[in-house]
């Protein structure tokens, strides 16, 4: 599990493309005493494994669902990544429960200076944006964000300039994709509702709401 508080910027060594899966080197100045072989490493969003861990660099195998549901497929030597390590039972949650299970790409479609801070729009499939909601979590790229307010299928976000400079949206341009993870506990009660209907009483007595 993550919080969404990007550690730190690493830079892509290297994406070997294994038959349907891949192998991703990044380098980064994030400590990684703490990481062992089999640890967690949220990537740009996306949960992975690592399975080589140096001084300033670790590997870890992207699997062909991962590949498929993320901007990580697209990665060359040289790009950017905001990095996390997996949240300690005993840490500070920061940010909001990010499972590092990208639901889709999102693309941006708006970024412009307002009130000191940054304006990003971006939009998303019907699949992704149904659990979007407004003044609610979501993890852009790995980033623990606040939805300012949502239009059918995009949502927009405000970005203080801290949260610029320490991560890669700063660098994003318009028309640039990125992960998106909506907030799980959207998706537990919608998966819970499916096919039951109406909430009235009767519902609230059966589940122990309400005597």
């Amino acid at each position: 599990m993550f919080t969404g508080i990007i550690e730190s910027v690493g830079r892509v060594r290297k994406l070997t493309v294994r038959g349907d899966s891949a192998r991703l080197e990044i380098e980064t100045e994030m400590g990684l005493a703490d990481v062992r072989t089999g640890d967690s490493i949220s990537v740009d969003g996306a949960c992975l494994t690592a399975v080589e861990v140096a001084d300033k660099s670790f590997a870890a195998d992207v699997s062909v669902e991962t590949l498929s549901r993320t901007t990580l497929r697209g990665l060359k030597p040289g790009n950017r990544v905001n990095l996390e390590k997996a949240l300690r039972a005993d840490g500070f949650l920061g940010g909001h429960i990010v499972l590092g299970h990208v639901d889709g790409v999102g693309r941006i479609i708006k970024k412009e200076a307002s009130s000191g801070s940054i304006l990003v729009g971006i939009e998303t499939d019907a699949q992704v944006s149904r659990f979007v909601v407004e003044k609610g979590s979501i993890a852009v790229d790995g980033i623990s964000l606040t939805v300012n307010r949502v239009e059918k299928n995009r949502f927009f976000v405000q970005i203080i300039p801290h949260t610029a400079g320490a991560t890669t949206l700063d660098m994003k341009k318009v028309s640039d994709p990125v992960n998106i993870e909506t907030d799980i506990i959207g998706k537990y009660v919608a998966r819970f509702m499916e096919g039951k209907g109406k909430i009235d009483r009767k519902f609230l007595a059966e589940y122990g709401f309400i005597k």
